[in-house]
C-alpha cells in the first residue's frame, strides 16, 4: 500500500512538471509564464520528494530538508523576479 501511494505521489509530481510547461506555449506575459512554471515545478518536486520519503523513510532528514529548501528557495526567487520586473521609478 505504501509503495502504491509512493508511486502515486511521484506520478503526480511528474504530472505537475508537465502541467507547468503548458502555459509556456500561450500568449501571456513572461512573468505569468514564469509564475505558472515555478509553482508547478515546486509542487511537482515536493510531491516527488514526498513519494521518495514514503519509499525510503530512513533518509527522512535529507528529504525533509529538500522539501523545506524547495519551499524557501522558490518563494524567495519569486520575490526577486517580481522586484526585478518592476520599473525603475517603482523601486523606491
Amino acid at each position: 500500500m505504501i509503495d502504491l501511494l509512493s508511486y502515486a505521489c511521484i506520478g503526480l509530481g511528474i504530472g505537475f512538471w508537465f502541467w507547468g510547461t503548458v502555459p509556456l506555449i500561450g500568449h501571456r506575459s513572461v512573468l505569468f509564464k514564469l509564475h505558472s512554471l515555478s509553482v508547478a515545478d515546486t509542487l511537482g518536486s515536493m510531491s516527488i520528494i514526498f513519494g521518495l520519503l514514503l519509499k525510503i523513510p530512513s533518509e527522512w532528514p535529507l528529504l525533509v530538508l529538500g522539501i523545506i529548501s524547495l519551499a524557501i528557495w522558490n518563494t524567495v526567487l519569486g520575490y526577486v523576479l517580481a522586484y526585478c520586473s518592476m520599473r525603475e521609478d517603482e523601486h523606491e
